[in-house]
């Protein structure tokens, strides 16, 4: 077969699979057409317009266009490809362009009856956006007056410039603003502008532009240049930093596919194309670590980019910021002291080094193979060589702090350093001077170098008489960091009653003197939360956190030094506040291991009776009703994911006591957890999930999850739905699920276009009852959506087993199956139809019919008249059966509370005497002509 037999073979074939709509392998098929196709010949032609045709029906509208390009390069004025480009061009909202091609196939081909009609409502289309554009442009030009003039009312001002943002949201809007200079403007006002309102939402009109628009973001790039947003992003003012943080991600978001949205995926083929753009924006964030003139919360802000989009997870660049000496960069962040000054010094905010440390940690995960990770060893041990080339204090000093943040950041990085000849040994030296600043170092280098038994024990065997001497000197700042370290020693037993590393009594000594460095007003931040890190360790000894917690000075410190919103407080407040609340992950001990430890004679924990759950419940009330919400609220800002999901847990374990749940609403814990729960360690999404999902069983989700926030709320309450989580997260899932499925049809739309009707129905077949009942419940809320009813009318078993579900023994799964049923039964004569194909319809009818509960016997009357009504086949077909007479016993019922069941019944009898299937007998008893009645709403419980 010559090559061109064989690409009409394959363009034949492709023709038959797309008769057959199976479009993907029509568009294989074709492309394997257009391999073999002799260049710029008609076949080609022709196979490009197949397959466009192809992509048209997968809504691959860009790649329509580019397949049609190709073609008109071959074949100008093509009626089908243009066509073809033009239905592309529309779907995309691209109507001016859609529009000249159609006119042009009109031109070629006047009488192309397909085309009219488009060319119809594309010049309508066009018409209507032409006026709409004069009018934004308008508007535009109406605000530029207002905005740009300093002289200007500064009320007007703020008014315009919102207006501006407003505009730049929408396509028209922001190319008609691009095309007028509004880059330039802002640029030129920002040097000038003193009012902080106009300032950020200048910055936020240029994210606007940027958003989606790769052609815009190049645009304004060019204009600014990127040393413009580092220089915006320069400053005191936290709004104006975290404006131009938004930015710059926007930009980066742009060119790579990515969304805003905390799980967003980059697009490959975008990251590609915009490699260049991409890289060089990421250098110059990387050099711009370093930059010894740029304010404090800059910087930190400037890492918070790099590790948000180094991530493989995300840009993937972490490798490429090796090579460049990023982690030096880091590095040097990290051996930066507050307190510490000298020439080269760099501004850095209390959160910096806790921030740099979590950026290499991100980095370090990106190091998944042997040879990158030795790249990634190499530079920290050639950064720690060059600081101890020179053997003087800001050295020694420096490369101390450093290898403490490796400790708290990358760790298996930290021991390895720490490990190396001589470190260790020059850290203990340089706690045993008399200079406090050295001491200071030192023992904050021995706390995190104890971070696992082993370590922790050389350093027993090595250092506790020096951290004994160190806590008896003068210095608060050395005495409290020698305390953690005894703490952080004192505490390797856990929670294990039986493990008690020092003498009985020290635990409660080592907290108390942690609480008087914790309550002490005069005591400088930095003291304080060295004595919330000491309290962490020791909270795991039940005896103590019940002592802390009746102390209303020390909780209101804790939750006064979250509320700073400090990431370096982070680990010792959080930690603390797991460890009241028992909140940390507990390995489940079954019965007959237990029994074997014992026979083994291995070690058996033991649980303090303190750790019993009404004490846990009391703790936590007590740290609820206190404000604890609010300063997990502010620590929240982390990125890094293990301290995410420490805060996951803390709210959790709150929410787990439906009086609380109000109380972290309140204070914003919502708004916080939701991003949370879509990002972050596998254990601290799920504890995110059930967080939200135990408010919005309590607390009405339009409360609780106002605006857009409702829809943001669906994925990680399906992603509950899940066989690995447990029982109980199941449950409260679906019935919270069940209660946002109430809520309207947007929200229902979510759910369904996440895949969540399969996933509730799931548990319609599970074996536990409340489970059952649960998605029973939801599926009932579901069914106010048109879309779930075409499923239940669709060739299958769903409302058949509804049908079935109606004999359970639950009452309540009863109740929500019959909720259901009502709701198909009044706008589905199909799902009417099936229910009779059921093999025990008449048991599971008398079973609805004559429910000693009234609600349940309601919602079978009520059912049974949807599928009486209308058809006379159905009618007989039931009234020869003993229902009959289960209608005529309940049009006698007397209690009021049933007087809605008996007028449907007698409506039943009437409608069967309409149809002819039963007479009126002359004894039976009749009633006037029926008005409808009122039907209340049947949805599921919530």
């Amino acid at each position: 077969m010559g090559v061109q037999q064989e690409a009409e073979s394959y363009k034949n074939r492709g023709n038959e699979a797309f008769k057959s709509e199976k479009y993907e392998e029509a568009i294989s098929l074709y492309s394997e057409a257009i391999k073999l196709a002799e260049k710029d010949s008609r076949d080609l032609v022709t196979y490009l317009k197949n397959r466009a045709a192809a992509f048209l029906k997968t809504n691959e509208y860009e790649k329509v266009i580019k397949d049609c390009d190709e073609a008109l390069k071959i074949i100008p004025e093509d009626p089908k490809a243009l066509f073809r480009r033009s239905q592309a061009l529309e779907s995309l909202g691209r109507f001016e362009e859609a529009y000249r091609d159609a006119k042009t196939i009109f031109t070629v081909d006047p009488s192309n009856k397909a085309v009219q009609p488009v060319l119809a409502r594309l010049h309508a289309t066009v018409q209507e956006r032409v006026r709409q554009n004069a009018q934004t442009s308008n508007k535009v030009e109406q605000m530029f007056k207002l905005a740009f003039d300093i002289s200007d009312d500064t009320e007007k001002r703020e008014k315009a410039m919102g207006n501006l943002l407003v505009l730049s949201k929408e396509t028209a809007g922001a190319d008609i603003m691009l095309k007028n200079g509004v880059v330039h403007k802002i640029q030129q006002l920002l040097k000038i502008e003193k009012n902080s309102e106009i300032f950020v939402n200048a910055i936020r009109v240029i994210s606007q532009l940027c958003k989606r628009s790769i052609e815009r973001t190049r645009n304004i790039i060019k204009i600014v240049g990127i040393p413009w947003f580092l220089e915006i992003i320069d400053s005191d003012n936290e709004e104006r930093v975290n404006t131009a943080q938004y930015c710059l991600q926007v930009i980066l978001n742009t060119f790579s596919g990515m969304d805003n949205k905390k799980d967003s995926k980059p697009d490959p083929m975008l990251c590609e194309e915009n490699k260049s753009e991409i890289d060089v924006l990421l250098t110059c964030l990387t050099y711009s670590i370093t930059n010894a003139v740029i304010t404090g919360l800059a910087r930190d802000a400037i890492m918070e980019l790099v590790m948000r989009n180094c991530h493989y997870s995300a840009i993937n660049w972490a490798e490429r910021f090796v090579e460049i000496k990023g982690l030096q960069r880091l590095l040097a962040v990290c051996s930066e002291l507050e307190e510490f000054k000298y020439e080269s010094a760099m501004n850095i905010t209390p959160s910096s080094r806790t921030i740099a440390a979590a950026c290499l940690a991100r980095i370090y995960e990106n190091m998944y193979y042997d040879q990158a990770r030795e790249k990634f060893n190499s530079q920290v041990d050639e950064y720690v060589k060059d600081k101890l080339m020179s053997p003087d204090l800001e050295s020694k000093v420096r490369v101390t702090v450093a290898i403490t943040s490796l400790l708290r950041g990358p760790l298996d990085v930290g021991n390895y350093v720490i490990s190396k000849d001589g470190i260790l040994e020059m850290i203990l030296v340089m706690a045993q001077t008399d200079d406090s600043l050295q001491q200071k170092v030192a023992c904050e280098c021995l706390v995190a170098a104890a971070s696992k038994k082993d370590k922790a024990r050389s350093i027993i065997n090595k250092g506790v008489d020096i951290l004994k001497k160190l806590y008896n000197c003068k210095n608060d700042a050395v005495r409290v960091r020698a305390l953690v370290g005894l703490c952080k020693i004192g505490s390797f037993g856990g929670d294990d009653a039986s493990v008690r590393p020092f003498a009985d009594g020290s635990t409660k000594k080592l907290a108390d003197a942690c609480r008087k460095f914790l309550v002490n007003p005069s005591k400088e931040n930095d003291i304080r939360k060295w004595a919330a890190e000491g309290l962490s360790y020791l909270t795991l000894d039940a005896d103590v956190k019940e002592k802390l917690v009746e102390d209303q000075a020390a909780i209101q410190s804790l939750i006064e030094l979250a509320r700073t919103g400090d990431q370096s407080c982070l680990y010792g407040v959080v930690t603390t506040l797991v460890n009241l609340c028992n909140a940390y992950e507990k390995q489940e001990v079954l019965p007959e291991m237990l029994e074997l430890a014992k026979f083994a004679k291995h070690h058996v924990p033991e649980q303090h009776e303190l750790d019993d759950p009404d004490f846990i419940n009391k703790r936590i009330t007590v740290l609820a009703k206190a404000g604890v919400t609010s300063g997990l609220v502010a620590l929240s800002k982390t990125e890094s994911h293990n301290s995410r999901e420490l805060i996951a847990r803390v709210f959790n374990a709150i929410c787990n006591l439906p009086e609380l749940r109000g109380i972290v609403v309140q204070q914003g814990g919502a708004k916080v957890l939701l991003p949370m729960s879509l990002e972050g360690t596998k254990n601290g999404k799920q504890q995110a999930a059930q967080a939200l999902a135990r408010i919005a069983i309590t607390i009405n989700p339009e409360v609780a999850f106002p605006g857009q926030r409702n829809l943001e709320v669906v994925r990680p309450l399906l992603a509950l739905l899940h066989p690995e989580c447990s029982a109980l997260e199941n449950f409260e899932a679906l019935m919270a699920l069940c209660n946002l499925a109430g809520m309207n049809e947007t929200t229902r739309n979510r759910i369904l276009k996440e895949g969540g009707l399969a996933k509730i129905e799931y548990y319609l077949f599970e074996d536990h009852m409340m489970l059952q009942r649960a998605a029973t419940q939801c599926v009932c809320n579901m069914l106010q959506s048109e879309e779930v009813i075409k499923t239940y009318e669709g060739n299958n078993d769903k409302t058949k087993f509804l049908y079935l579900s109606c004999q359970e023994e639950d009452v309540d799964t009863v109740k929500a199956a019959a909720g259901a049923l009502c709701i198909l039964t009044s706008v589905s004569k199909v799902c009417c139809r099936k229910l009779l194909d059921v093999g025990p319809w008449v048991e599971t009818l008398r079973c609805l019919l004559a429910n000693p509960d009234k609600e349940i016997q309601y919602r079978g009357a009520y059912m049974l008249y949807n599928i009486i009504k209308d058809d006379k086949d159905i009618t007989a077909k039931i009234i020869e059966t003993d229902v009959m007479e289960i209608l005529m016993a309940l049009v006698k019922l007397e209690d009021p509370e049933q007087l809605k069941t008996k007028e449907l019944a007698q409506k039943c009898l009437n409608a069967a005497e309409d149809f002819g299937v039963i007479r009126k007998s002359g004894e039976a008893p009749t009633l006037d002509p029926f008005k409808e009645a009122e039907v209340e709403e049947l949805d599921g419980d919530d």
